[in-house]
């Protein structure tokens, strides 16, 4: 007995844009629902092997398409897995992807361009929607012993119609009811050009049914090639194979920046075909974001989205693993601890570490190309990959004073190529963003002598400088905490701080005074210029940016407290000694300390104080007058 049941509203949402929107490339449902197909007879094989009293290897394996041009259908037909009645109510009513809604809104953007949006959201089976006025389904599971099967129809305005029936053979049959505008598609050799385009590498046999004009004879007809692709040859593979075997099992729709095809002979023995793609997707981020690479064992697929076998900071690589070493029945949890799992990943980090630095040698502007994409993941590698990290510290990328854009292009390899003679170390400035790195009055002294700095503005880069120590026996050294080597460089390329004189002395002291134990110290400085007045850190001491870090996480931390340094060649800053009312004084130097707080944390514990005393300032010196 037939139930009708309304689509979930996102599905409904979804099949209107579908039927009604205009497609460019229309032929993808047919790569999409070959695509399921080829996934649920996977499934088939895994679940045989690991479950084999529940499930039983299909005596046939076989993806098959039908035409009939007087009824004007087209079938495809799987030896998978199947669906039960629940699966297939759940599975093709609803749409359980949180991606939907971003999928939806991305195709009423681009509502001509949309078709490269299916694929990314799990939304393939309604693809065939595109071209269908009906679509039925007719299922069985593969671990039920009795007959019972599952119908599904729809016509894809609003409702289905969802059955149970009686069906011997297992897997599924998906029969398209083709609009007669799209009848091309019920052209065989249009079928064939479409498979041989998309569906080539499918392990699985595609067959059509043909009728063969010799012999007057219907038969079934193999039009793939039905052999994995990592495994042939790596001269017979064309460009457009690896480009197309990406979509096929990134579920991208862009063709990847570059990729990596190796065989292993040995122990152990394997075959890894991993690319980089060319944009980042957003949802790395996200904690339940599926990362890491298709398993393979003896061409056989047991798992996606491993995680075993790369670094965590490689986790925007796609591909797969085909290990000869492995056992069929493996799982995560033993992967987790076993040696040629270990052996594997330690191979394959190595050969992508060493294919990004040909390509950062070879091929800048690409590489540039990755570092925009994929550089702030990168960034994880110094903490997480100690073994790799010579390598790693080639690879990484910055911007600085003398590079002049925001664009990280710059390599630690031609900073040191460009230091100063008398330069020991490499500086760096970490802040919230280019602009307040570049400007930063502590860069004072060295831009005017031409000393770089490297402006880190990125999220991750006060962690990873707690593991960036030194690179090629230069060490890393913060321009906002105090050090020596600071000192020394520009102790003879600018004039020496004149000598200190009684009033210097009683002003420090009145500075102390005011500033009470809201500072560590107050000191006279030569770095600034055009400021008369910054706070820095001391060696030991948290800095700025990593308090940051921790208050973000949710974790408390105590106040920091700085060193007040004070320009006093600065003209307030003669001014402030000339003032003899002690309130004025107290105004200037609240106010002072509060800018240079502004300008070191971007913001203040009171900013109202901070407009008070400007306020009394201007009041004093102006308005009064």
């Amino acid at each position: 007995m037939k139930k009708e049941h309304t689509f979930q509203s996102e599905i409904k949402q979804l099949l209107n844009l579908m039927i009604h929107s205009l497609y460019s490339n229309k032929e993808i449902f047919i790569r999409e629902l070959i695509s399921n197909a080829s996934d649920a007879i996977d499934k088939l094989k895994f679940k045989s092997l690991t479950q084999p009293k529940k499930y039983s290897e299909p005596k046939e394996i076989h993806i098959r398409i039908k035409i009939n041009k007087e009824k004007k259908t087209l079938s495809i037909y799987d030896t998978g897995i199947g669906m039960s009645y629940k699966d297939t109510k759940k599975n093709l009513g609803t749409i359980a992807q949180s991606g939907t809604k971003k999928f939806l809104s991305s195709i009423k953007e681009t509502e001509k361009k949309n078709n490269n949006l299916i694929g990314q959201f799990g939304v393939g089976f309604y693809s065939s929607f595109i071209v269908s006025k009906k679509v039925k389904v007719i299922t069985k599971k593969a671990n039920k012993k009795k007959n019972k099967a599952t119908q599904w129809e729809s016509d894809g305005k609003g409702t289905y119609h969802i059955s149970k029936i009686k069906k011997k053979i297992l897997g599924t049959k998906i029969t398209l009811t083709i609009k007669p505008e799209e009848e091309k598609f019920l052209d065989i050799w249009t079928v064939r050009n479409i498979i041989n385009k998309y569906s080539d590498h499918i392990t699985v046999p595609i067959e059509i049914y043909n009728y063969d004009e010799k012999k007057k004879t219907f038969s079934w007809e193999k039009v793939n090639k039905a052999q994995a692709l990592w495994t042939l040859n790596k001269n017979t593979i064309t460009k457009e194979n690896y480009q197309e075997f990406y979509k096929y099992i990134s579920q991208d729709t862009s063709n990847p920046l570059i990729w990596f095809h190796n065989k292993v002979e040995g122990i152990p023995e394997y075959i890894s075909l991993l690319y980089i793609p060319k944009k980042n997707k957003n949802n790395i981020w996200n904690k339940n974001n599926k990362s890491g690479l298709k398993l393979y064992i003896k061409r056989i697929y047991i798992m996606d989205d491993n995680k075993q076998f790369l670094p965590n900071y490689l986790r925007f690589v796609k591909g797969l693993i085909d290990s000869q070493d492995l056992p069929l029945n493996v799982s995560r949890e033993i992967l987790q601890n076993n040696t040629i799992t270990k052996k594997i990943k330690i191979a394959i980090t190595k050969k992508i570490l060493n294919m990004l630095q040909k390509i950062a040698k070879s091929k800048p502007k690409k590489y540039n190309k990755f570092w925009k994409e994929f550089g702030l993941i990168f960034k994880e590698g110094p903490a997480e990959d100690i073994t790799n990290k010579n390598i790693i510290y080639k690879l990484l990328r910055f911007t600085s004073i003398n590079n002049k854009s925001e664009q990280q292009t710059l390599s630690l390899k031609e900073y040191i190529r460009n230091m100063q003679k008398k330069q020991k170390k490499i500086f760096f400035i970490t802040t919230d963003n280019y602009n307040a790195g570049k400007n930063n009055p502590k860069l004072e002294i060295f831009k005017e002598n031409n000393i770089d700095v490297l402006i880190l503005y990125d999220r991750i880069d006060e962690w990873m400088m707690n593991y960036l120590i030194e690179f090629k026996g230069y060490m890393f050294q913060s321009v906002s905490k105090i050090d020596d080597s600071i000192t020394e460089l520009f102790e003879n390329k600018t004039d020496e701080i004149e000598k200190i004189t009684e009033e210097d002395k009683n002003l420090i002291n009145t500075i102390k005074q005011i500033l009470g134990n809201r500072v560590k110290d107050v000191r006279i400085t030569n770095r600034l210029k055009q400021t008369p007045a910054v706070v820095i850190s001391d060696k030991q001491d948290m800095s700025t940016q990593m308090s940051k870090l921790f208050i973000a996480a949710g974790q408390k931390i105590l106040p920091l407290k700085y060193i007040f340094e004070i320009n006093i060649k600065h003209n307030i800053i003669k001014y402030i000694q000339k003032i003899k009312n002690k309130k004025q004084i107290t105004d200037w130097i609240e106010l002072l300390f509060d800018q240079a707080l502004l300008s070191e944390r971007g913001n203040l514990d009171d900013p109202n104080k901070f407009i008070k005393n400007m306020n009394n300032i201007l009041i004093n010196n102006y308005i009064e007058q």
